[in-house]
């Protein structure tokens, strides 16, 4: 991502990302960054403990599960998970999101995640 005095094009920034649960940094807003996703299928179980995460669903559906209950979003539909809350996104059919996270937050936390999706949420 470089700074730019155009606007971002959402549709055009998913087309250029590359596999499930890859994150692409499309703007940088003070000490945040907004990134971009497309998931499909189950992230692991994970923490921010320093940072609450926003999620919102462009396309598709996504659920957030939580130890004490699922948040459901459809497109246009938004969720912020707080610091320190153990979650874990799940998409049945491909979804494409957009995060909004201080920079430099591991995608899964304090997790591993061995083999698994690179970048995820």
């Amino acid at each position: 991502m470089t700074t730019t005095t155009r606007a971002v094009n959402l549709a055009a920034e998913l087309a250029a990302v590359q596999g499930h649960w890859v994150q692409r940094k499309i703007a940088g807003l003070n000490d945040y960054e907004v990134k971009l996703a497309k998931v499909r299928g189950e992230f692991v179980w994970h923490t921010h403990d320093d940072t609450d995460e926003l999620f919102l669903v462009v396309s598709g559906r996504l659920t957030i599960r939580l130890r004490d209950g699922d948040v459901v979003l459809e497109p246009g539909e938004l969720f912020v998970v707080p610091r320190g809350t153990e979650h874990c996104p799940r998409a049945e059919e491909e979804t494409s999101i957009l995060l909004l996270e201080p920079a430099g937050v591991p995608a899964a936390g304090s997790a591993t995640v061995p083999d698994g999706p690179a970048g995820g949420a």
